[in-house]
C-alpha cells in the first residue's frame, strides 16, 4: 500500500500539471508495472481515485464566477491582489492562480482514472474508472474546452494529445453509454452506480449542443433533449430516490442517507473532511460559532429571488441552532448565538448583515455587509474534521434537468408540472408558467452553491450578462485560459480564443 501511495502522489505531480519532457527516468522508476499490480492493489488505487473526487467538491472556483457568489475585500482581509474580484467581475488572465489551481486539481484527477486503467480490473472496478475519468473530461471541457488524453499505459515522457470540446463531450457520452450496465444498481451514494452514470449522461446531452458550438450561437435539437428526458426517467422509474423533506438536512452532519444523492463525496469525521468545513469559516462572521474568516457572501438579486417560506432560503439544524444559534441558508439580519443573545462585531456594532454586499467594503458595514451563504452546516462534534458529505449528483437536478430538456422540447405543461411538484416540496407557491428565465431561476434556488451555477448560466446564455459589481463580460471569459506553464508543458494545447 505505502508503494501505491508513493507511486500515485509521484503521478499526480506530474501528469496532472501536464508536465512532458524527456529526462523523466528518475522519477518515472516509481511507477507501478502491471505485474506489481495485485487485485488488492486495483482496490487501494480506485480507493485513492475516489478520493481525488474530494478535491472537486471542496473547489467552488467555477460558482464564484457566478451570480449567486461574491466574495468583497474588506479592508486588508479577502484582498488577495484583487483575485478574488477579478472571479466575479469576469476580469482573470492566464496567471490567474485559482484558475490554474482548479485545472492542475482536475488534470491529475483524470490522469490519475487513466493511469488505474492499464491494470487488470474487474468489469465493474473498469467500469468505476472510466465514469471518473468522463466525469474529469466533463468538468474540464466546461471550463476549458480543450482536454489533454493519454491512452492506459502510455509513455509519461510523451506530450498529452487534445481533444477539443465537441470530441470531448461525444467521447464523455460514449464511454458512459458503454459502461452503465457494468455498474451497480443500488450502492452507497459515494460508489458510482448506473443512476449516477445516467446522471451524468444527462448533464452531457444537455450541454451537448453548447461545447459543439462557440457557447454563443447554438439551439438545441431535439435528439440531445429526449435522451436527457431517457436517461433522468432511468433514475426516476428506479425508485432508488426522492425528494428530501427536510432541505438543510441533505447537507448537515448526518446526511451520509439522504435520499437524495446519487453522487457524493463520502467524509468521514476526524479522518477524511475534504476541506468543507472551509464552506461554513469562509462565510461565517468572526464573532459566531465556530469563528469563521467573514468572506463569502450572495448577492441581494439572487437573494430576493426567493419567496419568503421557501425552504431552500432559510430554514435550520436542530443540532447547529442550539449548538451556535446558527440557522442554515442564506443569513440575511441580526445575527444571534446559542442563548438568543445579539451578536456584534468586533467594532461592538449589531452584526445585522446586509443586503448590499459591494465588492470592496468599508465604514460602517465593513464587517457585516452581504447575506451570508450556510448550505454545509458546521459539525460541533468536530468543527474542523466533519461529517457532512458533499453532493456531486442529485435527485432534484436530475428533476429540473428533465423538465428544461421537455421545456426545449415544447412541452411546457410536463415540464411546468416537475417544477412545482419540487416547489411543492420545498413549501414555495405554485408556478403559473414557465419559461427559460423561470427555469434558471428555479435551479438557482435548488442548487445553489453546489458548484452548477455557471454551467447553467452559460447554457442559458446569462454568463455574460451584468449583475451587481460586475459589468457586462467579453465572451473570451465563456472559457477559462491556460497558464503558460499549462501551454509550455504540452504544446499540443491551444490558448483559448481572446487571451
Amino acid at each position: 500500500m505505502k508503494n501505491i501511495l508513493k507511486f500515485l502522489a509521484v503521478f499526480i505531480a506530474i501528469t496532472g500539471m501536464g508536465i512532458s519532457c524527456t529526462n523523466l527516468d528518475e522519477t518515472l522508476e516509481d511507477r507501478l508495472t502491471k505485474d506489481q499490480v495485485t487485485a488488492a492493489n486495483v482496490s487501494d488505487l480506485l480507493a485513492e481515485l475516489y478520493n481525488t473526487l474530494g478535491s472537486v467538491g471542496d473547489n467552488i472556483t467555477f460558482e464564484h464566477t457566478s451570480d449567486d457568489i461574491i466574495q468583497p475585500t474588506r479592508g486588508g482581509d479577502w484582498d488577495d491582489n484583487g483575485a478574488w474580484r477579478a472571479l466575479h467581475q469576469h476580469k482573470w488572465d492566464p496567471e490567474h492562480s485559482t484558475i490554474m489551481g482548479a485545472y492542475q486539481m482536475y488534470t491529475a484527477g483524470l490522469f490519475a482514472a487513466i493511469d488505474l486503467l492499464q491494470y487488470e480490473t474487474t468489469p465493474q472496478q473498469e467500469a468505476e474508472a472510466r465514469f471518473i475519468r468522463a466525469m474529469y473530461i466533463f468538468y474540464i471541457v466546461d471550463g476549458w474546452g480543450q482536454v489533454p488524453m493519454r491512452d492506459p499505459g502510455s509513455a509519461l515522457s510523451e506530450y498529452p494529445y487534445v481533444m477539443n470540446s465537441s470530441e470531448a463531450i461525444s467521447y464523455v457520452i460514449s464511454e458512459l453509454e458503454a459502461i452503465v450496465n457494468n455498474l451497480p444498481t443500488n450502492e452507497d451514494s459515494w460508489v458510482v452506480s448506473q443512476a449516477a452514470a445516467h446522471a451524468l449522461l444527462a448533464k452531457a446531452y444537455l450541454n451537448k449542443d453548447v461545447y459543439d458550438s462557440d457557447r454563443q450561437s447554438f439551439s438545441f435539437s431535439a435528439d440531445n433533449m429526449t435522451k436527457v428526458i431517457s436517461n433522468c426517467d432511468a433514475i426516476i422509474s428506479s425508485g432508488n430516490y426522492s425528494l428530501e423533506s427536510d432541505y438543510f438536512k441533505m447537507f448537515a452532519s448526518d446526511n451520509e442517507n439522504s435520499s437524495e444523492f446519487i453522487l457524493c463525496v463520502h467524509n468521514v469525521r476526524g479522518i477524511r473532511s475534504n476541506g468543507v468545513s472551509g464552506r461554513y469559516y469562509a462565510t461565517l462572521h468572526y464573532n459566531q460559532k465556530p469563528s469563521g474568516w467573514n468572506g463569502f457572501t450572495t448577492l441581494a438579486d439572487f437573494y430576493d429571488s426567493f419567496e419568503d417560506g421557501d425552504v431552500r432560503k432559510h430554514g435550520e439544524v436542530p443540532a447547529v441552532k442550539a449548538a451556535s444559534g446558527l440557522d442554515a441558508g442564506l443569513l440575511y439580519g441580526q445575527q444571534y448565538d446559542e442563548t438568543g443573545t445579539a451578536l456584534k462585531d468586533r467594532a461592538g456594532n449589531p452584526l445585522f448583515f446586509t443586503k448590499e454586499s459591494p465588492i470592496i467594503s468599508g465604514g460602517a458595514t465593513l464587517e457585516t455587509s452581504g447575506i451570508r451563504i450556510m448550505k454545509y452546516t458546521p459539525d460541533y462534534e468536530n468543527v474542523d474534521s466533519p461529517d457532512n458529505d458533499v453532493a456531486l449528483l442529485r435527485y432534484a437536478d436530475v428533476l429540473l434537468m428533465k423538465a428544461e430538456a421537455l421545456m426545449r422540447n415544447g412541452d411546457n405543461a410536463a415540464a411546468l408540472a416537475i417544477v412545482n411538484q419540487l416547489r411543492s416540496v420545498r413549501n414555495a407557491s405554485q408556478l403559473a408558467a414557465i419559461n427559460e428565465d423561470v427555469m434558471l431561476a428555479e435551479r438557482g434556488r435548488e442548487l445553489w452553491n453546489e458548484n452548477w451555477r455557471r454551467n447553467d448560466l452559460v447554457r442559458f446564455g446569462k454568463y455574460l450578462d451584468a449583475w451587481a459589481e460586475k459589468p457586462a463580460s467579453d465572451p473570451k471569459y465563456l472559457l477559462f485560459p491556460f497558464s503558460s506553464g499549462q501551454l509550455a508543458s504540452n504544446p499540443n494545447l491551444q490558448q483559448n480564443p481572446g487571451y
